[in-house]
């Protein structure tokens, strides 16, 4: 006789097998037509969801959903860390620390309150709904630049924008919604603040530290004894970077992406592999960070909910093409335009205003929300979906012909 446990494990097995299949067809098609594939993944994720084919019903919050999304981010995280290159990052760190911190309260503050007068929220409401999508998704965008080689110092700035503002955004959302719970005094400005830096030092720390080994036991000339198990190396710091850092109330994002940077810097370290392990290497780093994306983008458009995001569409519609088309705008601009070291021009500038998908960071605060029956998490709930479907499918879909039109697009493969 079949015990649950079997009966579930057959069922998740099914389910994977499913996910695969559909992910690798889906993958087929987007080299076809020259579209990221995280967009069909999307797409296909919605097609076999409960809504419609009713083929993936995975909820939001079971451990095998939440699971996918914690490594599977991370793992992303971690390959677009290792692509960036320090040498470029010290031409533009300043964009990058002004657009991850003063960038998410002026993106959460135009878009809190063209939510708050389109859908008819209290002004709190509204702008703990701009707290929640006010940060960018490197799961999406790493994947985008993967396929579409951008000017580097445009697409790195962008990525590793993406990776720091997700603390910032956890945290303007937690401020926000301690305010409208009524809980707001529990959380000055100055302690709020010390929370970020803290959070962010605890999480480069982190990461530098487990980069810096890995590089040392894989890469070194006479310490390297784990060489031939470096794909797993890989695998093991990612998840210990997570969970050391989430330990000490750090993030655990970060912590991630600044181990891949280090470790995809290790030569500047005084590390080197041999051509062919680096090739093995990489490989198996391409090949995990396509499964994982699949898993992320097929199960997040499987739990995408019609009824929920009808209730609101049009409203919906008009706060996301403020949050495009204004607010994201607005905070390049301010950010980025003052920045005379980097000396940015129009065209990169346009580029990064239209280069800000939303995906799992704010989808997994807005389900938290919801846990927590905060005011109007059903409203803030739907809307997130909305954006998130929006922006990937606009902004990503249209990233190489944006790129060509501004002379933005790389003839090479970095």
């Amino acid at each position: 006789m079949e015990t649950a446990a079997i009966h579930s494990a057959k069922h998740i097995l099914l389910l994977i097998g499913i996910i695969l299949g559909a992910g690798s067809f889906s993958g087929i098609l987007a080299q076809k037509f020259k579209v990221p594939d995280v967009v069909l993944f999307l797409l296909i994720g919605i097609g076999l969801g409960p809504e419609l084919a009713g083929v993936i019903d995975v909820k939001a919050n079971s451990p095998f959903n939440q699971l996918i999304l914690i490594f599977g981010s991370c793992y992303i995280l971690f390959d677009g860390g290792a692509a960036l290159r320090l040498r470029v990052l010290k031409k533009v760190w300043i964009t990058i620390v002004t657009i991850s911190t003063a960038g998410v309260l002026i993106t959460a503050v135009i878009t809190g309150f063209a939510a708050s007068y389109l859908l008819g929220l209290p002004i709190i409401t509204g702008l703990l709904f701009g707290a929640v999508v006010a940060s960018t998704d490197p799961a999406t965008l790493i994947p985008i630049f993967k396929q579409v080689r951008i000017r580097e110092r445009v697409a790195q700035t962008v990525l590793s924008e993406s990776a720091f503002n997700e603390a910032m955004g956890a945290i303007v959302t937690f401020v926000v919604m301690g305010c409208a719970l009524g809980t707001g005094g529990q959380l000055s400005l100055g302690e709020a603040t010390f929370s970020f830096v803290s959070n962010t030092l605890i999480g480069v720390l982190i990461g530098g530290v487990l980069g810096y080994l890995s590089a040392l036991l894989i890469a070194h000339e006479k310490f390297s004894f784990l060489l031939e198990y470096a794909s797993l190396v890989t695998l093991m710091s990612v998840a210990g970077a997570y969970v050391s850092a989430e330990t000490f109330n750090a993030s655990g994002v970060l912590a991630v992406f600044v181990f891949g940077i280090v470790l995809g810097n290790k030569n500047s370290f005084g590390f080197r592999m041999e051509p062919q392990e680096e090739e093995k290497l990489e490989d198996f780093i391409l090949t995990t960070s396509l499964i994982m994306r699949m898993f992320i983008f097929i199960l997040l458009g499987s739990q995408v909910s019609f009824e929920l995001m009808g209730k609101y569409l049009w409203s919906g519609i008009a706060v996301v093409l403020v949050l495009i088309f204004v607010a994201r705008p607005a905070t390049v601009f301010l950010c980025a335009l003052p920045d005379r070291r980097a000396n940015w021009s129009l065209n990169e500038m346009l580029f990064m205003c239209w280069s800000r998908e939303t995906g799992v960071m704010p989808g997994a605060l807005a389900g938290i929300l919801l846990g927590m029956k905060a005011p109007g998490a059903d409203v803030i709930a739907s809307v997130t979906f909305l954006t998130i479907l929006l922006t990937i499918l606009i902004q990503a879909t249209t990233t190489r012909w944006l790129a060509g039109k501004l002379g933005l697009l790389e003839n090479h493969i970095s």
